[in-house]
């Protein structure tokens, strides 16, 4: 497995793109705009999905799964969601093909298999799911409904990148119903905390918590919640949406409860989601010019054990002794690998496995069995130590600790320090163009000003931070007063 990366500095873009294919994470397909993900790609998926979907049923939600397809006639019941994803649906017009007489060998569409009514393939599943909520609730002793699913999604994406956006993808979307504005919005607020103290505590992102604005929002969403992340090219990417859908879906699906009193009322609603578009975030955000920097609580090996030998007799004492070494950690939750391939020699699979990212590397030698000791690679910051293998299983889980501490800690670092502060115009640009990251200014709030930032800058108000202390100022751009400061940057 070869490395030879592009260096981040000469090509970011070519970089990652490199990086995502030799790294054995995911792969264009032989559909347009579409990927596959390898199986180590997807193990750091499974165990992204593992985590939340133990922090979802924490919570109270259950999950379950709704068809693939729309009915047109459904998807058109909310306008504005429609409208919203209009652009991007990809539509099921024919149920069958048959043989072409005119091309034998070849199939064309059987035009007597037209569809009396078209389907969409699902962009996001509100429509499909209100209709189904609309026969689940009657009373408020059917409320709340808290739901989620796993799926996949198609958005049919024009630019395609793996992972970051490509017209078929992984995710999950969560679809609650509630009987009051407050329980909604609380759901709303919550499940935008569980997104952050995932990505900020199994895969060591900062984030920001923040409203978007009104252009920015779900569409069909009366507020929608986000956590921002910076990547290492002074992007900002959102990791995760919650949206406060009000009313809306209940009206547009007239899905109605009869509350305590034995009046009719319009259900409330929340819907968020998060993407294999995480795992970008976790490539762009920790990794190197040597390959992925994968955090301990992500990575699918956390350790892995390389012998090193001449012959057949010393490779069965180190696989021995790795026996014990592997029965140990495992004992204390650790997942590490015994890379015994005969087929490649050790600086091949250190060249490997650190081009996967793998936290913590073991290697095992003749003069390690004689000396009672073992070598330990750090691959966040390629350091190595020699360790006695008697206080090997205590080290190690201290080890990984200090790394998923030291990852969130350097990423952090870099974040703040591009976090930059402007008043005026001339100063916005130059940041945004030359030091990149969040730049925190004044916006007076109207959406044309937005609009024309955007179009000399690129930069997008990427969200009106939560915890933003009011701060009167003036709109850098329009000079018109303003109650506080929102992040701007480039993004994905």
């Amino acid at each position: 497995m070869s490395k030879n990366l592009t260096k981040r500095e000469v090509d970011y873009s070519k970089w990652y793109n490199e990086l995502v294919v030799k790294a054995d994470l995911a792969e264009n397909s032989a559909v347009r705009g579409c990927m596959v993900i390898k199986p180590y790609g997807y193990a750091i998926w499974e165990k992204m999905q593992a985590e939340l979907d133990k922090m979802f049923k924490e919570t109270g939600h259950q999950n379950a799964y709704f068809p693939l397809f729309v009915p047109k006639g459904l998807f058109e019941t909310e306008e504005k969601n429609a409208e919203g994803f209009a652009k991007e649906c990809a539509v099921v017009t024919h149920y069958r093909l048959e043989n072409d007489p005119e091309n034998p060998g070849k199939l064309r569409v059987d035009p007597k298999a037209k569809l009396e009514e078209e389907l969409v393939v699902r962009p996001t599943s509100e429509a499909v799911i209100w209709n189904t909520y609309k026969n689940w609730i009657q009373s408020y002793r059917d409320l709340p409904i808290l739901i989620n699913q796993w799926a996949n999604v198609v958005r049919w994406e024009m630019r395609t990148r793996l992972f970051l956006r490509t017209a078929e993808f992984l995710w999950q979307e969560g679809h609650t119903a509630h009987s009051t504005k407050q329980e909604a919005l609380d759901e709303t607020i919550q499940m935008n905390r569980v997104y952050a103290d995932f990505v900020e505590n199994f895969m060591a992102i900062p984030v920001i918590q923040g409203l978007k604005t009104e252009s920015e929002r779900f569409a069909g969403a009366e507020e929608t919640y986000c956590i921002e992340a910076l990547m290492q090219d002074g992007k900002a990417l959102q990791a995760g949406t919650s949206h406060f859908l009000g009313q809306n879906f209940a009206k547009a699906f007239d899905v109605k409860f009869a509350n305590n009193e034995g009046g009719q009322e319009y259900v409330w609603a929340t819907s968020w989601g998060v993407s294999t578009r995480l795992m970008g975030a976790l490539i762009m955000t920790h990794s190197d010019d040597q390959g992925l920097v994968l955090p301990p609580n992500l990575a699918p090996n956390q350790v892995v054990i390389v012998p090193i030998y001449k012959n057949e007799d010393q490779f069965d004492e180190i696989y021995k002794l790795s026996n014990k070494i592997m029965t140990s950690l495992r004992s204390n939750g650790v997942s590490v690998k015994f890379d015994g391939r005969k087929t490649h020699r050790p600086g091949a699979k250190f060249a490997q496995h650190e081009l996967q990212g793998v936290p913590l590397r073991i290697a095992i030698g003749p003069k390690d069995l004689e000396n009672g000791t073992v070598e330990v690679a750090r691959r966040d910051n390629l350091t190595k130590t020699v360790m006695n293998i008697s206080d090997l299983e205590i080290n190690i889980v201290k080890l990984l600790e200090t790394i998923q501490n030291d990852i969130y800690n350097k990423a952090l670092d870099f974040r703040d320090n591009h976090i930059t502060k402007v008043d005026d115009f001339k100063s916005f640009k130059k940041v945004i163009e030359e030091k990149g990251g969040f730049v925190s200014a004044h916006w007076d709030g109207k959406p044309e000003t937005e609009q024309k930032i955007k179009e000399l800058t690129k930069a997008t108000i990427r969200c009106v931070p939560i915890d933003v202390v009011k701060e009167k100022g003036y709109c850098v751009y329009s000079g018109s007063p303003s109650n506080n400061r929102v992040l701007f940057a480039k993004a994905y």
